[in-house]
C-alpha cells in the first residue's frame, strides 16, 4: 500500500480575476486520485490521505509519483497551476518507511519554478512476500539486455521470485520506434565508447577489448589491472537495410593479452543493434554490461564493462554525453544492462519438423525419361529431394534429406540451444532441394518471428495485477506456407530465385511445412537433431484433419491494361488447387476464358466482358482454423473503423474546423471504438479444433489489451483536454490493435490470381485468405472483402520499377467458406451463373474448298488452343450435373475484336494501286484497291458507313507520309513477288508500281446503339484466320486459310440448389478415353495431355445494367517531381474509371499545376445492384504524366480516389476536395486535390443531373462552385533581398538575374541585378502580389520562385526555381501596433559616419590593475568561464567565487535556438533547385539560394477601403559592407576517426570567400576530442562572401590530409538579424579583466538603436545612471545587481544598466555554439561536433574590443612519493631446504598509463613470518590537470609513431607484492589498486587491516570510506593486498605505506630521492632493521652456517661431537688395551 498524505500548499500565484480554487491530484503508474477543491485560497490546506493499492507489486527504484495542483473549474477544464515529481527510490530500497516532504517547489509546464510550494508525507508498506533489496534494480526501463526477457530472478522487479521454468518467466517485447525508416539501404553510424572495466577476473592481467559490429572489429589499447580505464570511442559506418541492420549484433569481447593460450578470452557480451535503436534517442549511455563466459553458461559474472553506444540514422542528432565524473553512475547495479547474477539464460528452442507437402519439382527429369524409355512410369511430381534448415542467432541445424519425395516426412526435432533474452528476433526456416553435384536450391523460406509468438506481459500497459501475462516462444503444431517463384519447373536458371530465399514478396505457393516450436528453460540437449517419438507423431495427426473449402471468384472488370496483345486469361489458385500447370490436383474451373483487350477510346485497354462475367470456382482442403481467422478479422474490423475515424479527425484538425465539430468527431471516434470492442467479442476457444498453446495465450493477451484500450478510452473521455495530445494516444491504440491483429499460425495459404497472356504468366496478386473468408460467427468475423467486390492492382513479379506500370486493374468478388456452409454463398451471389462445356470445330481451306484435310496436326474438334483433341461424345457431366439442351454453335465474342472497337473516331483506309511498263503510262493495276499488305479489299465507292457512325469528310489521299505531292509512293516489283518490298517518294524511270493511301474519317453517333454484330458475322458462326494462330475475325477475307467455330452445351445442377452448385464442378468434365486406344501411347499418356483443357466454363450473366453519370473534379496538384531539364514538368492526368478514361489538359512547366477541370463520363454502364455499388464503389484512378515534346511521356505518379455515390437525385451534398497522395515507385511524389461523384441515372432522364459546370474554352469544363474552394483577395508582399551562390547554367555564370514570383496564377517580377559580383542584392526589394487565395489553408497554392537570367540574344532561361508549399508561417496581421522592423542597430549604423570610441581609464588605477591582472591570470582564464558555464565547477573554483560572468553554451547551432527563429527574422534563405531528378532518391541539385521573406494578409474586396500599411519598410541599404570576423574554435567532440588506430590528428581549416586559413601546424595528435583553443581573424565583404566554412581535417604525414567534416555559417543572416547575433551580449559591462567588453558599440548606444527601430522613445538614464527608463518601464541598477559580487573590472553604472536592460530584450547572449560537422561522403550523418563562436564587426563602426585568449590549459607537474615501510602476513610461498615456509618478499609499484616507470624495493630475504621491512621510497612524476582531476600521459604508442599520443587517465597507484626467485620466474603474491581521488582509508594498525576495506562493487561504499589524496596531501597506514582465486578474493598480505603528493615547487623545496638514495630526506629513510635471518644464502656462507645449518642441526652437531669423542675414547681404549693388559700381566717394571 502506498499512502500519500497531502497536507498543504503555500504561495500559489494569483489569477487575473480573484484567487484560484486549488485542487491537488496525485498520479502513480497511470492511476490518479484527487483531493477536494479549496475555494479561493492562495495557501490551501487539504489534509487528505490518498491510498494506492500496489496489487502485490513492490516499488522499484524507478518508481515516482506526480503531484499536480490545478485550479478547479465547475465548467470546462481545470487549469494547471503547478506540478512536482517525487522519486520513490528511498522508499523502494526500504531504507525508510515514510518520506516527509516539506515545501516541495512546484513548476509550470515548461519546468520553470512558479514560487509556490506543497507539503506532504508519503508512507509505504511493501506487499507481503515481496523481496526487498536495498540494491534495487530499475526494473522497467533498464531491465534486461535486449529488453526481451526480464528474467524471473529480477531482484526487486516482481515480487515472488519464480524458479526457472515456472510460468512467471517473461519475455519483453520491444517498443518499436522504427516505422518511420524507409526500407531501402541507407547510411547509419554506430558509435561505441568503451569507458572502463571493473572486477575483471584473473590475476596480473592485461585486458584489451575488441568490439565487433557488422563485420568490422576495433580494439582498444592494452591496459593493466582488473579495473582498466579505456575511454576510447569507435565509429562503424554502414550502408544497409534498416531491417538487416537491426538484426546485426554488437559484440564486446575482453581478452587477456598476457595469455598466449586459447583461453585468453575472459568474457563477452552481445547486444543487437535494434535494441539500441529502440532505446530513447537511439542510445545507451554509460551502462555497465555484464561479461560472461560464452562457453560455460552456468559460470557467473566475469567482470563488468562500462560502455555507451548509439546508432545514428540520417538526420539523427547524436546525444550529448556528460563528461563529468558522476559518481552515482558508478553504481554498477542500477545501470546494469542485465540484472546481476543472471547471465544470459540458456534455453532450448525445440523445433519439431514433422512433414511437408506440395513441394514443387526441382530436378531435371533426365533419369526419369530414361526410365520411361525402358517402359517405366513417368513420375514428374516427385522430382525433389527436400530437407529443412533452421537458422537462429547464428546457429544452423538441418533435418535429414528425403530423396525423391514431394511430400516428405522427416519427423525430426531440431534443438537450438540459445541464450535468452536473445538478440535475434526471427527463426529462419528454409526448405532446400538437395543436389548431388551442384549447390542446393532453396525451395522456399519463411520466418518465425519470436516477438509474435512470445510475450513479455509488458505489452499490456497498465498494471492488471496478474503478472503471468507473458509466455515463452511457442508455436503450433501448425503448417507454415512457403511462397517464392512460380512452381513451373524449367531446367534454365530461375530469374526469380531470390524470392525463394525470402527476399521480396513471393509470387506463388511452394508447399508447406508442419512444425511445432516449444521452449525449455535450462534444457540441455544431448543431440542437436533427434527423432520425434511416435506418440508425438500421433498427437499431431489431429492437427492435420482437413475440411473442404469452396472458393468462388467473379471477375467484374479488367481495365487499365497498357497494351493490346495476345488474349488474356486469369487463373485463381489457393495452394496448389487451381494451378492449371500443376498436375497434382484435380482439374478445377479455375481459369477464365481467354479474351482480347479492347481500346477504351482514350488511353487504356479493357476486357469486354459486358454482361457475361467470367467466374471461377475452386474446392480445396485445409485445416479448420476459423477461430484464429475470425479473431483476426474482428480485430481488423475494429482497427479499420478506428483508422477511418482517426483520418477523418486528422483532416478535420488540418482544415481548422470549429471546436464543436472537432469534439463531435472525436467523441464519435471514442464511442465507436468503445462500442466495437464491447460488442464484437473475440470468439471463445472452447471445443474449437486445432487448438494450440499459442492460441490460448494470444486470446488472453488480446482480451487484456482490448480491455486496457477500453479503460484508456474511458479515461480519455474524462480527462482529455487537447485533441492534438489525444491523437498520439489514439495512434498508439491503433498500433496496438494492428500488432494484435497478426496471426502467426495462419496455415491457410493466400489466394493468388495470375494473369496469363497466351501461356505466359505475366502478373500476379496475392490476397490473404482471411480477407475473403466467410464466417458464421458474426458479420464482423467475415473477411473485409468476403462477398464484396474489391479493386486489385496486379503486380509484375520482382518488379524492378516498383509498380510504375500497372499490368491490369481488376474488380473481383471473392467468397471463401467451408463446404458445409456453401449454401450461405447464395446470399452473396449476384447475377445468374451459367455452366457450359465447349469445343471448337476446325477446318482448313485447300484448293478453295473447306474441309479437314489441310489441318495438318490439328484435330477436327479441339479445345480453344487447338492443341487438345476432343469429341462431343467424350464429355460426361460431373456428378450432380446434367445436360440441358443439345450442342449448338455459339460464336465467342470477346476473342474477336473489330478494328474500330472502343473508338469514337475511326479512319477507314484503302490503298489505290497503279502499274506501268518501264517508261510507259500509269494504268490501274489488276487489283486496284488493296489493304496495306496487298490483300484485295472493296474500293472507296463500295465502302459503306456502318450503322451508328457518320462520315466526317470525303475520301482524300494521305499526304502526311513519305510521298509526293499527289500522295503517290513508288516501287519496283521483283519476281516472284507481286508487289514491291520498299517504297520511295520520288518517281524514277525504272519504277513500275505506285500506290497511294486513301482515307476517310468517320465518327460514332453519340447515343446511337451500335448495330448488333450478329448479322455481320458468318451465318454458320465460323471465325476466320489467315494462319493457324490467334487473331480470328468474323468476315471472310481472301487470305484466310483456316476457320473454326465454337460449339457449346449447357449444364444444370441435377437438384436446384442455387448458385452454390458451382462448387460441385470438381474435376474435369469426364472424358471418356476408352475410345482413344487407337492412338499410339498409353492411356495415362493421353489423359495427362488433356489435363485441364476441358474444365467447364462458368460465367455469370447480369440481366440488368444501370447507367451512371460520373464527374471527376481535378483541381490541382502540388510538389510533383521535376522530370524535365528546366526543373519543371508538364503534367497532365489520365483519369480512369472502370472501362472509361479521359485525359485533362497539359499545364506547361510547373510542379504545382492547377487544372481546375471537371471530367464528365456521361454513360458508364455498371452491372449489378446499385445498393452494393453504393457501399463499395469502384475507385477512380489518376495517373499523372509529364508530357514530352520528344520521346515518350514519363509517369509522375499514381493516385486513387473513391467517388461519392448518389443513388437518387435528391441526395444532397457535393463531394469535398481532398488531397490524395501521389505515389511513384511506392514513394510519395506529391499530392493531388480531387473529388468525384457517381450519380445513378434513371432511365432516359437526364434532367435531374446536376447543372453542367461552367466551360473554359471549347471543350473544358471547370470545377463548379460548391466544390471548388472559396477564395479571398489576399496580398502577398515579397521582400526580394538577393541571390547567393548561384551556380553556372550551361557552363556560363549567372550574371544578370531577375526573380519571378508566381502564386495562384498571378506573377510579378523584380528588376534585374546589374552586377552579381559587385552586389548580389536586388535593386528594388519589395514587390506586391494581389491574388485570389482559398480561405482554407489546406487548399492554398504554393508560391513558386523562378530565377531568370538575362542572356545575350534575348535568351531568358530559368536557372533555378523553388516551391514554397505552406504560406501559413508568412501570414501576419497588417495592423499590428508598431511594425517591428527587421533590422539591427549594426546595420542601421552602417549608413552613419564612422565614429571612434575612446575609453579613458586614469593611470594610477591602471598600474594597480596591471599587477592584479598578472596574479589573476594564473587562476582565472577563459576556460574557467567556459567550465563554470557548463557546470564543471571543480575545474574553475576561484572563478566562481569572484562572481564573474558565465556564458551560454548551446548544445546545437545558434540557428537552431528556438528564441532566435533561425536568425532568419530579417530574411529567410530558400534553396533554388534545377534539373531533372535523375536518380531514384537523390534530391534535385541545389543551384543557389534566394534571400528574402514574405508577408501574407487578407485585403478587402471593396476597392474603396484604404489598403493596410505595407509590411516591409525602413530597410537597410542593400550595399556591400566590409567586416572583421573573429572565429573562436574551442574544441571538437567525438570526431569521426580517420586513422587505422581509431583516432585522428585534427586541425582546423577556414575559408571565407577567396581567403582561407590552414592551421595545419597546430594539429592535435591522436585524439578524437581535441581541445583547439584557437582564434582566427579575417576581413571580408558581406554579402558576397557570406558563407564561412569551418572544416576539420586529419593530419597525415605521408598521404593526403582527409577532411573529417565541415560546417557552414551564413554570416549575412547574423549581420542582418535583429537579435544582435554579430556579437553576443556579455552578462556584465567590464572595461578590464578576463571579460573585457569586446563589441564596437557601448551598451547604451546599442540600446538607443534598439529603441529607434522598435519605434520607442530613446532610453533616459537618471541618477548617475542608476535608473533608466525604456519602453515605458523604469529599471533600477540595484534590482539587477542585488545579489551580485561587485568587482573592480566593472564599467560605469549608466552602461551597466543599459546592458542589463538589453539582456531582457531577447538578444543573443555571449555564447558558445555546438555545430555539427558533416562530410560530403556521408552527407546525412554527423561526423562529430565543434564548439565555437563567431563575432562580426563592420569596419564602418570603428575598431572592435580586444579578443579573448582561449588557448588550452597546460598540465602541471606533480610527484607522488610512496614510502614502503613494512609488510606483514604475506603469504609464505616457498619451502626452504630445511623445510621452513618462507618468502623472499619485495614490492613493486607503478601508476597506470606510466608502466615504463615501474619501481621495485630491495628484497627482504627469507621472511619466515610474512613480515618484511623496506623503508624504501618510490617517486613518480606525472602531469596533472587539477581542473579535470586527470593525469595527462604523453607517450609514443609504437616505436614507429611520429607523435606522442596524449591520454587522460585518472590518477591511480598499483602496488604489488612479489616473491623473488633467482633461478625461476618470480611469483606474484597479491596487489592493491589505489585510486588517488577516492583513496581507501587505511587502518592505523596492521591488526585492523582486512579485506573489508576494499569495496567489492556489490555493497555500496560509505561516504567516509574514501578521501582524495590531492586534498589530504599525505596519508600513512596499512592496506590489504589480495589475489583472486577461483573468482574469490584471498588476503595475500598487508602493507604499510606513506603516500604523499607534492607539486613541482614543493618538490624543489623538499627534495627526496628514490629508494634510499640521496637526497635521502623528507623524511630520511634508515636502512631497515631486518632480523639477522634475512640474507641471501648464496652470497653469505657464514650466515648460512650460522642461521640455516646451526640453527637447525645444532643438537645433531653436538651429538656428533660427543659421539666422535666417545668413539675416539673407545678407539684409543681398544688400541691401548692389549698393550696395557700385557703390561699388566707381564709387569716388566716390577
Amino acid at each position: 500500500m502506498l499512502r500519500v498524505a497531502v497536507e498543504s500548499a503555500a504561495g500559489l500565484p494569483k489569477k487575473k480575476l480573484g484567487s484560484p480554487d486549488p485542487i491537488a491530484s496525485v498520479v502513480f503508474k497511470d492511476e490518479k486520485k484527487k483531493t477536494k477543491p479549496v475555494s479561493s485560497e492562495l495557501n490551501p490546506v487539504w489534509n487528505e490521505t490518498l491510498e494506492f493499492d500496489l496489487k502485490g507489486v513492490p516499488l522499484d527504484s524507478s518508481s515516482y509519483i506526480d503531484v499536480i495542483v490545478k485550479d478547479y473549474e465547475t465548467l470546462g477544464k481545470d487549469k494547471l497551476i503547478g506540478s512536482a515529481k517525487v522519486s520513490l527510490k528511498d522508499l523502494a530500497s526500504s531504507q525508510v518507511k515514510s518520506l516527509p516532504l516539506k515545501n516541495l517547489a512546484l513548476v509550470d509546464e515548461n519546468g520553470k519554478n512558479i514560487g509556490a510550494t506543497i507539503s506532504m508525507n508519503i508512507g509505504y508498506e511493501p506487499p507481503a512476500g515481496a523481496v526487498t533489496n536495498p540494491q534495487d534494480q530499475q526494473d522497467g526501463n533498464m531491465g534486461t539486455a535486449g529488453g526481451e526477457a526480464g528474467d524471473a530472478t529480477d531482484g526487486g522487479g516482481q515480487g515472488d521470485v519464480a524458479s526457472p521454468g515456472e510460468p512467471g518467466q517473461k519475455l519483453r517485447s520491444r517498443t518499436r520506434k522504427r516505422h518511420n525508416l524507409a526500407n531501402k539501404p541507407q547510411d547509419f553510424q554506430i558509435r561505441v565508447r568503451v569507458i572502463e572495466g571493473r572486477q575483471l577476473s584473473g590475476n596480473n592481467i592485461k585486458p584489451v577489448v575488441k568490439v565487433h559490429v557488422c563485420g568490422e572489429t576495433h580494439r582498444t589499447r592494452i591496459r593493466k589491472g582488473n579495473n582498466p580505464y579505456f575511454d576510447e570511442i569507435f565509429f562503424f559506418n554502414v550502408n544497409m537495410l534498416p531491417s538487416e541492420l537491426f538484426d546485426e549484433v554488437v559484440s564486446f569481447r575482453v581478452y587477456n593479452s598476457n595469455s598466449f593460450r586459447a583461453d585468453c578470452l575472459m568474457g563477452e557480451f552481445k547486444l543487437d543493434i535494434g535494441y539500441i535503436y529502440d532505446e530513447p534517442a537511439h542510445c545507451i549511455m554509460k551502462k555497465w554490461i555484464l561479461l560472461n563466459d560464452p562457453d560455460d553458461s552456468s559460470s557467473g559474472a566475469k567482470g563488468y564493462l562500462k560502455v555507451s553506444m548509439f546508432v545514428l540514422g540520417a538526420g539523427d542528432e547524436p546525444p550529448v554525453e556528460r563528461k563529468e565524473q558522476d559518481n552515482d553512475k558508478d553504481d554498477v547495479e542500477s545501470n546494469l544492462l542485465l540484472p546481476t547474477g543472471v547471465a544470459l539464460r540458456w534455453v532450448m528452442l525445440q523445433l519439431k519438423v514433422f512433414r511437408a507437402e506440395d513441394v514443387p519439382q526441382m530436378d531435371d527429369s533426365i533419369t526419369q525419361s530414361l526410365k520411361e524409355a525402358f517402359g517405366g512410369q513417368e513420375n514428374k511430381k516427385n522430382l525433389v529431394d527436400p530437407f529443412v534448415e533452421a537458422w537462429f542467432a547464428g546457429k544452423k541445424l538441418c533435418t535429414q534429406i528425403i530423396e525423391k519425395n514431394a511430400n516428405p516426412e522427416w519427423n525430426q526435432q531440431l534443438n537450438l540451444q540459445v541464450k535468452f533474452p536473445s538478440m535475434c528476433e526471427r527463426i529462419k526456416l528454409t526448405v532446400f532441394d538437395w543436389d548431388r553435384l551442384s549447390g542446393n536450391d532453396a525451395i522456399g523460406t519463411t520466418y518465425l518471428d519470436l516477438t509474435k509468438i512470445a510475450s513479455s506481459g509488458g505489452e499490456v500497459e497498465g498494471e492488471t495485477g496478474n503478472s503471468e501475462m507473458g509466455f515463452l516462444p511457442t508455436f503450433g503444431p501448425c503448417y507454415i506456407n512457403l511462397y517464392g517463384s512460380p512452381r513451373e519447373f524449367s531446367s534454365l536458371s530461375d530469374p526469380y530465385e531470390d524470392l525463394n530465399l525470402g527476399k521480396g514478396e513471393g509470387v506463388a505457393y511452394r508447399g508447406r511445412v508442419l512444425v511445432e516450436l516449444s521452449t525449455k528453460l535450462d534444457g540441455k540437449a544431448d543431440k542437436s537433431v533427434e527423432e520425434i517419438s511416435s506418440d508425438d507423431i500421433l498427437v499431431v495427426q489431429k492437427y492435420q484433419r482437413r475440411r473442404k473449402y469452396c472458393l468462388c471468384a467473379v471477375f467484374h472488370s479488367a481495365t487499365m491494361i497498357q497494351e493490346p496483345g495476345e488474349p488474356i486469361q486469369f487463373e485463381v489458385s489457393i495452394g496448389n488447387y487451381g494451378n492449371k500447370m500443376d498436375l497434382t490436383c484435380k482439374p478445377l474451373a479455375s481459369t477464365t476464358q481467354y479474351s482480347c483487350a479492347v481500346f477504351d477510346g482514350n488511353n487504356y485497354y479493357y476486357l469486354p466482358w459486358a454482361n457475361t462475367k467470367p467466374v471461377i470456382s475452386l474446392t480445396s482442403f485445409w485445416e479448420d482454423i476459423s477461430h484464429r481467422l475470425e479473431s483476426l478479422n474482428i480485430l481488423l474490423y475494429i482497427s479499420n473503423r478506428l483508422q477511418k475515424n482517426l483520418s477523418e479527425l486528422k483532416s478535420t484538425v488540418q482544415s481548422k474546423a470549429t471546436d464543436e465539430r472537432l469534439e463531435e468527431i472525436w467523441l464519435k471516434l471514442i464511442n465507436q471504438l468503445g462500442e466495437d470492442i464491447s460488442s464484437f467479442k473475440i470468439p471463445d476457444l472452447e471445443g474449437k479444433p486445432n487448438l494450440t498453446t499459442l492460441d490460448i495465450q494470444m486470446k488472453s493477451l488480446r482480451d487484456s489489451a482490448l480491455e486496457n484500450i477500453m479503460k484508456g478510452a474511458k479515461h480519455l473521455v474524462e480527462e482529455a483536454t487537447d485533441v492534438n495530445k489525444c491523437l498520439s494516444v489514439i495512434e498508439g491504440w491503433l498500433d496496438k490493435l494492428k500488432q494484435l491483429a497478426e496471426e502467426p499460425q495462419n496455415c491457410m495459404p493466400d489466394v493468388i490470381i495470375w494473369m496469363l497472356r497466351g501461356e505466359k504468366r505475366v502478373a500476379y496478386a496475392r490476397i490473404p485468405a482471411h480477407q475473403v473468408l466467410y464466417s458464421s460467427y458474426s458479420e464482423q468475423a467475415c473477411g473485409q472483402y468476403c462477398g464484396k467486390t474489391q479493386t486489385v492492382f496486379m503486380k509484375y513479379p520482382m518488379d524492378s520499377k516498383k509498380g510504375l506500370k500497372i499490368p491490369v486493374q481488376l474488380r473481383v468478388n471473392m467468397w471463401l467458406g467451408l463446404a458445409t456452409e456453401e449454401k450461405k454463398f447464395n446470399r452473396y451471389a449476384e447475377g445468374i451463373l451459367n455452366v457450359f462445356a465447349e469445343l471448337y470445330e476446325n477446318q482448313a481451306q485447300v484448293l478453295g474448298k473447306w474441309g479437314t484435310t489441310g489441318l495438318l496436326n490439328r484435330s477436327k474438334f479441339s479445345d480453344v488452343t487447338g492443341k487438345v483433341k476432343l469429341k462431343q461424345e467424350y464429355f460426361l457431366p460431373p456428378v450432380g450435373w446434367e445436360w440441358e439442351g443439345d450442342w449448338r454453335v455459339d460464336p465467342e465474342k470477346t476473342l474477336l475484336t473489330e478494328a474500330d472497337a472502343g473508338h469514337t473516331e475511326f479512319v477507314d483506309e484503302v490503298y489505290e494501286n497503279e502499274t506501268r511498263l518501264p517508261g510507259g503510262e500509269w494504268k490501274l493495276a489488276a487489283e486496284p484497291y488493296t489493304d496495306v499488305n496487298g490483300e484485295k479489299v472493296q474500293g472507296p465507292t463500295e465502302i459503306e458507313c456502318p450503322p451508328g457512325w457518320k462520315w466526317e469528310d470525303n475520301w482524300t489521299f494521305d499526304g502526311n507520309r513519305a510521298v509526293d505531292e499527289k500522295g503517290w509512293e513508288y516501287g519496283v516489283t521483283i519476281p516472284p513477288d507481286d508487289k514491291p518490298k520498299s517504297w520511295v517518294a520520288t518517281e524514277k524511270m525504272y519504277h513500275i508500281h505506285r500506290r497511294r493511301r486513301m482515307i476517310r474519317p468517320r465518327k460514332r453517333i453519340p447515343g446511337a446503339k451500335a448495330a448488333d454484330k450478329k448479322e455481320t458475322g458468318d451465318a454458320e458462326g465460323w471465325e476466320y484466320s489467315s494462319l493457324i494462330g490467334w487473331k480470328f475475325h468474323r468476315q471472310q477475307r481472301s487470305s484466310d486459310t483456316f476457320r473454326r467455330r465454337r460449339w457449346r452445351r449447357k449444364m444444370t445442377p441435377a437438384d436446384r440448389v442455387g448458385a452454390s452448385a458451382i462448387f460441385k464442378l470438381e474435376g474435369a468434365l469426364g472424358v471418356d478415353t476408352e475410345s482413344k486406344s487407337d492412338e499410339k501411347g498409353t492411356k495415362t499418356d493421353s489423359s495427362v495431355k488433356q489435363f485441364g483443357a476441358n474444365t467447364p466454363t462458368v460465367s455469370c450473366t447480369f440481366d440488368q445494367s444501370n447507367a451512371y453519370h460520373l464527374r471527376v473534379y481535378v483541381y490541382q496538384a502540388r510538389n510533383l517531381t521535376a522530370l524535365d531539364k528546366d526543373s519543371f514538368s508538364d503534367p497532365y492526368v489520365h483519369v480512369s474509371f472502370l472501362h472509361h478514361s479521359q485525359t485533362t489538359e497539359t499545364i506547361r512547366s510547373t510542379l504545382n499545376p492547377t487544372w481546375d477541370q471537371t471530367l464528365i463520363f456521361k454513360n458508364v454502364e455498371i452491372y449489378g445492384d446499385p445498393q452494393t455499388l453504393y457501399h463499395n464503389p469502384p475507385i477512380v484512378v489518376m495517373e499523372i504524366f509529364d508530357s514530352d515534346q520528344v520521346g515518350k511521356d514519363e509517369m509522375l505518379g499514381r493516385s486513387t480516389c473513391v467517388p461519392l455515390v448518389k443513388l437518387t437525385s435528391g441526395m444532397d451534398g457535393s463531394p469535398k476536395l481532398f488531397w490524395e497522395p501521389v505515389m511513384h515507385k511506392n514513394a510519395l511524389a506529391g499530392e493531388i486535390l480531387v473529388a468525384a461523384e457517381l450519380i445513378l441515372k434513371t432511365k432516359g432522364n437526364d434532367t435531374d443531373l446536376p447543372l453542367v459546370p461552367p466551360k473554359r474554352g471549347e471543350k473544358l469544363y471547370m470545377v463548379p462552385q460548391g466544390v471548388r474552394p472559396v477564395v479571398q483577395l489576399t496580398a502577398i508582399e515579397v521582400l526580394a533581398w538577393g541571390l547567393r551562390n548561384m551556380k553556372t547554367y550551361q557552363l556560363a555564370p549567372v550574371t544578370s538575374p531577375s526573380l519571378v514570383v508566381e502564386c495562384g496564377g498571378e506573377r510579378v517580377m523584380t528588376a534585374v541585378i546589374k552586377n552579381m559580383k559587385k552586389c548580389p542584392n536586388f535593386p528594388g526589394n519589395v514587390l506586391l502580389l494581389k491574388v485570389l487565395l482559398p480561405k482554407e489553408e489546406m487548399y492554398t497554392p504554393p508560391i513558386v520562385l523562378k530565377v531568370i537570367d538575362h542572356r545575350p540574344f534575348g535568351r531568358k532561361p530559368v536557372v533555378g526555381q523553388c516551391t514554397i508549399s505552406s504560406l501559413e508561417e508568412f501570414r501576419c496581421d497588417p495592423y499590428a501596433t508598431v511594425a517591428e522592423v527587421a533590422m539591427t542597430s549594426k546595420v542601421a549604423l552602417m549608413a552613419a559616419s564612422p565614429r571612434d570610441l575612446h575609453v579613458n581609464i586614469d593611470d594610477g588605477r591602471q598600474q594597480l590593475l596591471e599587477a592584479q591582472r598578472e596574479k589573476e591570470k594564473e587562476t582565472v582564464d577563459w576556460w574557467s568561464k567556459f567550465y563554470a558555464s557548463v557546470g564543471q565547477s571543480e575545474k574553475c573554483r576561484p572563478y566562481l567565487d569572484k562572481g564573474y560572468d558565465t556564458l551560454e553554451v548551446y548544445e546545437h547551432e545558434l540557428e537552431s535556438v528556438k528564441e532566435f527563429l533561425g536568425l532568419t527574422d530579417f530574411s529567410s534563405t530558400f534553396k533554388l533547385q534545377r534539373g531533372k531528378n535523375e536518380g531514384d532518391d537523390d534530391d534535385p541539385a541545389v543551384v543557389g539560394e534566394f534571400k528574402g521573406s514574405f508577408k501574407v494578409y487578407p485585403l478587402s474586396d471593396d476597392p474603396g477601403v484604404t489598403p493596410p500599411p505595407r509590411q516591409f519598410r525602413e530597410l537597410p541599404d542593400s550595399v556591400s559592407q566590409e567586416c572583421v570576423v573573429r572565429i573562436y574554435v574551442v574544441q571538437a567532440i567525438d570526431l569521426q576517426p580517420k586513422d587505422n588506430n581509431g583516432k585522428c590528428d585534427p586541425y582546423i581549416k577556414l575559408s571565407l570567400g577567396k581567403k582561407s586559413i590552414d592551421d595545419r601546424d597546430n594539429y592535435v595528435p591522436y585524439t578524437i576530442n581535441p581541445v583547439f583553443g584557437r582564434m582566427f581573424e579575417l576581413t571580408c565583404f558581406l554579402p558576397q562572401e557570406k558563407d564561412l566554412k569551418i572544416a576539420v581535417y586529419d593530419f597525415d604525414l605521408l598521404s593526403r590530409d582527409e577532411k573529417v567534416g565541415e560546417t557552414v555559417i551564413d554570416l549575412e543572416n547574423r549581420l542582418l538579424s535583429r537579435f544582435g547575433s554579430c556579437c553576443g551580449l556579455a552578462q556584465t559591462y567590464c572595461i578590464s579583466g578576463p571579460n573585457q567588453w569586446r563589441d564596437q558599440l557601448k551598451p547604451s548606444q546599442i540600446l538607443a538603436q534598439l529603441a529607434r527601430w522598435k519605434g520607442l522613445s530613446p532610453p533616459r538614464s537618471e541618477d548617475n545612471g542608476n535608473t533608466l527608463s525604456f519602453g515605458g518601464q523604469l529599471y533600477c541598477l540595484s534590482d539587477f545587481e542585488a545579489n551580485k559580487e561587485i568587482h573592480d573590472h566593472l564599467g560605469p553604472p549608466s552602461e551597466r544598466i543599459a546592458l542589463h536592460v538589453l539582456r531582457t530584450q531577447g538578444l543573443v547572449p555571449e555564447h558558445v555554439e555546438t555545430r555539427t560537422l558533416y562530410s560530403s561522403f556521408q552527407p546525412t550523418l554527423p561526423q562529430g561536433k565543434l564548439q565555437m563562436w563567431v563575432d562580426i564587426f563592420p569596419k564602418s563602426l570603428g575598431p572592435p574590443g580586444p579578443p579573448f585568449d582561449i588557448s588550452p590549459r597546460k598540465a602541471k607537474k606533480h610527484f607522488l612519493r610512496v614510502i614502503v615501510w613494512n609488510t606483514t602476513d604475506v603469504v609464505l610461498d616457498e619451502t626452504s631446504i630445511t623445510g621452513e615456509n618462507m618468502s623472499d618478499i619485495y614490492v613493486k609499484g607503478w601508476m597506470p598509463g606510466m608502466e615504463e616507470d615501474k619501481q621495485k624495493t630491495d628484497v627482504h630475504y627469507r621472511s619466515l613470518d610474512g613480515d618484511g621491512n623496506f623503508n624504501w621510497r618510490f617517486v613518480y612524476g606525472f602531469d596533472y590537470l587539477p581542473a579535470e582531476q586527470l593525469c595527462l600521459v604523453s607517450k609514443k604508442e609504437n616505436f614507429w609513431s611520429l607523435d606522442k599520443s596524449e591520454f587522460r587517465i585518472p590518477p591511480r597507484l598499483i602496488v604489488q607484492i612479489w616473491d623473488n626467485d633467482k633461478f625461476s620466474l618470480d611469483d606474484y603474491l597479491g596487489a592493491i589498486e589505489l585510486d588517488l581521488h577516492h583513496l581507501i582509508n587505511p587502518s592505523k594498525t596492521s591488526e585492523k587491516c582486512s579485506l573489508h576495506m576494499v569495496p567489492d562493487g556489490i555493497t555500496p561504499p560509505k561516504s567516509d570510506q574514501f578521501k582524495s589524496l590531492f586534498d589530504q596531501k599525505s596519508v600513512r597506514g596499512w592496506w590489504p593486498c589480495y589475489m583472486d582465486k577461483d573468482g574469490k578474493r584471498e588476503l595475500a598480505g598487508k602493507i604499510e605505506l606513506t603516500l604523499e603528493i607534492v607539486n613541482e615547487k614543493e618538490a624543489d623545496e623538499r627534495p627526496a630521492g628514490k629508494g634510499r638514495d640521496e637526497p635521502n630526506m623528507n623524511p630520511k629513510l634508515d636502512p631497515p632493521k631486518r632480523p639477522e635471518t634475512s640474507f641471501f644464502w648464496f652470497t653469505n656462507p657464514c650466515k648460512t652456517c650460522k642461521f640455516i645449518v646451526w640453527r637447525k642441526f645444532k643438537w645433531l652437531f653436538i651429538g656428533l661431537v660427543v659421539l666422535i669423542l666417545v668413539l675416539l675414547f673407545i678407539g684409543i681404549l681398544l688400541y691401548s688395551l692389549p698393550n696395557y693388559i700385557s703390561m699388566k700381566i707381564v709387569k716388566p717394571f716390577n
